[in-house]
């Protein structure tokens, strides 16, 4: 599982115009869903996520983390996070699990979040999505499952 995650100060997914998702403060994910991934790579990624320290203290630091400040979440599925252009021109998404697959664990993972006790807004599986936001900080991460195993 990868999740590419950027710190908000408001976050939407449109779909033909008409707003679907909606985060004021918090956080953007863009969430790939990989063939070999299972309840405890999105239960890794949920709680790394919810106790993730990069929204600022009191003292300027970031030091508090989604749940102690506060914030939302708008998860949005992105299966070209497996992309893999290291050949060709064309990407290949072979990496990437089906969409049959991939439902169900994205949504498996979103309940995860909600969870933690956090407000979670989604866009729509598998549509095509304008994604608008505007980065806080800039703060943009990258966290992987099949990191923590290494």
């Amino acid at each position: 599982m990868r999740v590419v995650l950027q710190r908000v100060k408001n976050a939407k997914v449109d779909i033909d115009g008409e707003t679907v998702g909606k985060i004021n403060s918090g956080l953007l994910l863009l969430v790939g869903i990989k063939n070999e991934d299972t309840e405890q790579d999105l239960q890794y990624v949920a709680d790394k996520l919810a106790g993730l320290r990069i929204f600022e203290d009191e003292g300027g630091k970031m030091n508090r983390s989604i749940v102690e400040a506060g914030g939302a979440i708008l998860s949005v599925s992105q299966f070209t996070l497996y992309g893999d252009a290291s050949k060709g021109r064309r990407p290949s998404f072979i990496s990437a699990a089906r969409p049959e697959i991939a439902e169900p664990l994205y949504e498996a993972f979103n309940d995860k979040l909600r969870a933690h006790g956090l407000h979670v807004e989604t866009g729509v599986f598998g549509a095509n999505m304008a994604v608008s936001l505007v980065n806080d900080g800039p703060v943009t991460l990258i966290i992987e499952s099949k990191k923590h195993e290494h």
